[in-house]
């Protein structure tokens, strides 16, 4: 499953859209490149009256004049192209942020199920590539594209007012532009979607790669990631050389349509001359301002290679904006903290059930674990619990409301897959609360055990950590996403093998920390250590989707049941491996 990509319909609906939300800096940056246009056009209907002036044997004075005029207009000019460039660039900058924060901020209330399926590559690619190459055609291909269009558009009207013959002459050149385009863009176009696509399915191939790293170490597969990255590069290759020989062709068509509009208005011209219609400056002025418009019109045609490529990114960001959303309403704060699944059931696939009836209260204050085999469904359900996952029916809720109308932080998960951000530890801990202050971020450490080491780095609490930061261990990324969790101080915690990563030396400690983060607090345990399970208030056994034993742990391993075979089998592998873990 890939992440959608928006028609060219509601790629135009979008900027529409943004373009009305901005009438006062549109307008603006409009008038300044009618200006700048109208200001370059100025220089050469003067360069044709001078010709005109010196056929009939004016003096040095009439150079004075023209020139004068041709210095004013120029500077105006400029300086008007210069600041239609900056107006146009802001705005396209402004729009382009919007662009990036809508995109990240849907990606966000994404569903998780919608994600796992697309990859995460995908995503990036979008967030990253994309934007960089709608970035580079707002700031250096738009602004050159406005004003090609518009000197294009007076230079034409420039030329009608000479003489409507030789603006008709000129405007000969059009269809043949349109004709090049016609047979470029739809050439092109799905060649630049194929290209994006393309080195989404690279990114997507090198994140892999990156975060298995060490599974690909593990079991030699280094050449086969090589070779598929490989071959998803030389497809990327292959796709950009395929564009380049189109573009090639496409120049061509243009310089056909330039040499018949230039040969059209220096024959009409001459027939004008001939019959005393206009005269030799006149026709001068037609000729130079259409020549003058090779470099600007080029521009126009031969940005559209890059349009084509920050159209194609446009769709793939649009498309991520008008996907389904997870909206919560923030509904009303429950009266306690009981949490329940009712007769929840779950499917990935819509075809193979993870999770079948399964039904299940949790008390105020009460800890239960779940406990089970690989492909039970306890990671699934914890996530249901947590909100994070929607179940194809029944419900999870608190208190009688559902996860997904609570209020913000009333139910929090912690997961294996902690992750350190980037920036002083510090900052790293006020995510969860940003209004704590310093005391309250170093109880929060210490309620998990990890103020000693947090005030033993180079520079305490400010340590940089995370990429490019101060190297955390595993069991130190896990207490501090523990320590998340006290200073979040949720009514409600859901652990789903957080205290995977400790090792052999650290599991103690850190299950001691997950104690007490859970303290006071309801809490769905994931319990990938049976110790976890034999201290938790309840344990709840689940097999292949369903719950097969619910009890405390000393009368499930009295009833000899399922979990007693469980407990039998950790009891007679932990001395010899402490690392020992369920599935």
């Amino acid at each position: 499953m890939k992440l959608p990509i928006a028609t060219a319909a509601e790629s135009r609906a979008w900027l529409r859209s943004e373009l009305r939300g901005r009438p006062g800096e549109v307008a603006g940056t409009l008038a300044v490149g009618v200006l700048a246009a109208a200001a370059s056009i100025v220089p050469v209907y003067a360069l044709g009256l001078l010709v005109d002036r010196v056929r009939a044997g004016a003096g040095t004075s009439a150079i004075v004049g023209i020139s004068v005029v041709i210095v004013v207009a120029a500077l105006a000019g400029g300086l008007a192209t210069g600041l239609g460039s900056y107006l146009v660039g802001r705005l396209g900058a402004r729009m382009l942020a919007d662009l990036r924060e809508a995109t990240v901020a849907t990606a966000l209330r994404l569903p998780a199920r919608v994600l796992d399926r697309a990859g995460r590559g995908d995503l990036l690619s979008r967030v990253g590539a994309d934007i960089a190459a709608v970035g580079k055609a707002v700031s250096d291909v738009l602004p050159q594209m406005i004003s090609a269009l518009l000197l294009g558009v007076l230079s034409l009207a420039a030329m009608a007012g000479l003489d409507w013959r030789l603006g008709l002459a000129g405007a000969l050149a059009v269809p043949f532009y349109v004709l090049a385009l016609r047979w470029y863009l739809p050439r092109s176009a799905p060649r630049y979607a194929q290209e994006r696509a393309a080195v989404a399915e690279r990114s997507q191939l090198l994140v892999e790669s990156m975060q298995g790293l060490r599974t690909v170490h593990a079991y030699r597969l280094e050449d086969r990631h090589l070779r598929a990255i490989d071959g998803a590069s030389a497809q990327a290759r292959d796709i950009s050389v395929n564009v380049f020989t189109l573009f090639t062709r496409f120049v061509g068509r243009v310089n056909r349509a330039e040499f018949l509009g230039l040969a059209a208005i220096l024959v009409v011209g001459f027939l004008l001359v001939r019959d005393g219609a206009v005269t030799v400056g006149e026709t001068s002025a037609a000729a130079l301002l259409f020549h003058r418009l090779f470099n600007p019109v080029s521009t126009l045609l031969f940005t559209f290679d890059e349009v084509q490529a920050a159209g194609a990114s446009l769709a793939r960001l649009v498309g991520v904006l008008r996907m389904p959303v997870e909206e919560r309403s923030g509904g009303r704060a429950p009266a306690d903290s009981s949490l329940t699944l009712d007769d929840v059931s779950f499917s990935y696939d819509g075809v193979t059930p993870v999770l079948r009836n399964v039904s299940l209260r949790v008390e105020p204050g009460e800890r239960v674990a779940l406990v089970g085999a690989t492909g039970a469904g306890k990671t699934t359900a914890a996530s249901i619990a947590a909100g994070i996952l929607r179940p194809g029916s029944g419900a999870a809720r608190v208190d009688g409301v559902p996860v997904t109308d609570l209020p913000a932080h009333t139910v929090a998960i912690v997961s294996q897959e902690t992750h350190v951000f980037a920036g002083p530890l510090a900052e790293d801990l006020l995510l969860a609360r940003p209004e704590a202050g310093p005391a309250e971020v170093e109880a929060a450490l210490a309620a998990v055990g990890a103020l000693e080491w947090a005030r033993a780095l180079p520079e305490g609490l400010a340590t940089v950590v995370g990429d490019g930061g101060h190297h955390l261990t595993a069991a130190q990324a896990q207490q501090l996403a523990l320590a998340r969790l006290v200073l979040l101080d949720p009514a409600v915690a859901v652990l789903d093998e957080a205290t995977a990563e400790a090792g052999s030396s650290g599991a103690r400690a850190l299950e001691e920390a997950a104690a007490a983060a859970l303290d006071g607090r309801t809490a769905l345990v994931v319990a990938h250590r049976l110790t976890q399970a034999a201290a938790a208030d309840r344990v709840v056994v689940m097999e292949h989707g369903s719950i097969v034993e619910s009890g405390a742990h000393a009368e499930l391993v009295a009833a000899g049941g399922r979990y007693a075979r469980l407990w039998a089998a950790w009891e007679s592998r932990a001395p010899a491996n402490a690392e020992t873990r369920l599935g």
